[in-house]
């Protein structure tokens, strides 16, 4: 069975936070320790620690080693990778990681990865949080990573290289098709090496895709901010079909009627989705001796079946309901709202496995442009539906 991962990003991404978020995620401390250890860092010590973060639970881990006196350039960091003693995925993505740094700094100061002056990238921590990060994603054999838009911070900040706009240089390179927005905090919320993990493992960028969850962590960053300082992991299967349209239980209600004015069946309805019904319609038949009758029919879940029971028995002029269980596959939808000549519709989209199934205006609104502007209320729903299909278009290509 594929497991996914998904980094929701609503307060940036860093090194720290991630390998965080995967030990708050299940990945014991010992697995990451002992292949660390192997990296050949002099004074390495891990530490993780439970925090919160604005009434978030969240792990944060503490990388402390030898960097003093110590460069190391992407060769010599490529070189310790490949010499420790690592699972061979795991060392295969760490070293995909770097090379995504090294050539987003290599593209920034216009040299190449030889000559990349890595500072920072090239110290413990950073060493530690890559390696840590692939260790941590094969551990809970995620095969496929996904991530939201990401949140990258606003302002300047003080780097070996001065003065610096946020989000960086280096991150804007390794970050070129991802959705980013600032988040209105004036702080770097993302950083080279969470921008570079990103870069190396995610497959697409948007809303979490469809799948079961089966274990959160939070990774918490150093600052405390006006918002939870998290980075956010999801891990789980993908979602079935039945997952996503059912089959869900539902409680059918029906009613013969013969004798009661047709025009109260409009005020019945009404009624009933007041009271919660999910559906309801009214088909003619033919009762006993050839006499003209209608069923009252109605669809809602258990919770709601005694107001709407009670809604048939106070509302229509029968004597006895009958009941079934059925079950009932239903497509995720939602509304967009559309500008069109005369005013603004809203429209109904639905979702299947596959994307968008369909699209349909609501004829309310469609009837109210057509008599505020006179147009065509054919024309009117068209116009509607083409703007839904642009607008659906758009947002797709965003992401």
């Amino acid at each position: 069975m594929t497991t996914l991962g998904y980094f929701d990003c609503f307060s940036g991404i860093a090194g720290d936070m991630v390998l965080g978020a995967l030990v708050d995620a299940g990945v014991p401390f010992e697995a990451l320790e002992q292949p660390l250890g192997k990296l050949q860092i002099q004074g390495l010590e891990l530490e993780a620690t439970r925090v919160e973060r604005l009434g978030i639970r969240a792990t944060a881990v503490r990388v402390r080693g030898e960097n003093a006196g110590i460069f190391r350039n992407y060769f010599s960091v490529r070189s310790m990778i490949e010499n420790a003693e690592l699972p061979e995925r795991a060392r295969e993505m760490a070293l995909s990681i770097y090379r995504r740094l090294a050539e987003a700094e290599a593209t920034v100061h216009g040299t190449d990865v030889g000559h990349v002056p890595f500072h920072e990238l090239g110290s413990a921590d950073t060493i530690i949080d890559v390696v840590g990060t692939a260790l941590g994603l094969v551990y809970l054999g995620i095969d496929r990573i996904y991530a939201s838009p990401v949140a990258t911070g606003m302002g300047m900040m003080r780097t070996d290289h001065g003065m610096l706009p946020i989000p960086g240089p280096v991150v804007i390179e390794l970050l070129r098709r991802a959705p980013l927005y600032s988040q209105g905090v004036p702080y770097e919320l993302t950083t080279p090496t969470g921008a570079a993990i990103l870069a190396a493992t995610v497959e697409s960028y948007g809303d979490i895709p469809p799948m079961r969850v089966a274990a959160v962590g939070y990774g918490a960053g150093t600052r405390e901010l006006e918002i939870p300082n998290v980075v956010r992991l999801l891990v789980g299967e993908p979602a079935t079909e039945e997952d996503l349209f059912g089959p869900l239980p539902a409680v059918l209600l029906e009613t013969n009627i013969d004798d009661m004015n047709p025009e109260l069946y409009e005020y019945v309805i009404e009624r009933l989705f007041g009271a919660g019904a999910q559906d309801a319609w009214v088909t003619p038949i033919v009762m006993k001796r050839g006499r003209p009758a209608a069923t009252l029919s109605v669809l809602c879940d258990a919770g709601a079946e005694r107001p709407v029971r009670d809604v048939i028995f106070a509302e229509t002029t029968t004597l006895g309901v009958r009941r079934r269980v059925v079950e009932k596959w239903t497509m995720p939808r939602e509304f967009v709202t559309v500008e069109v000549a005369g005013g603004a519709i809203r429209v109904k989209v639905g979702r299947g496995a596959a994307g968008v199934a369909g699209i349909s205006p609501e004829y309310s609104d469609c009837a109210q442009v057509a008599r505020d502007s006179g147009r065509p209320l054919k024309d009117v729903y068209a116009e509607a539906q083409a703007a839904a299909r642009r607008t659906l278009e758009q947002q797709a290509n965003e992401r």
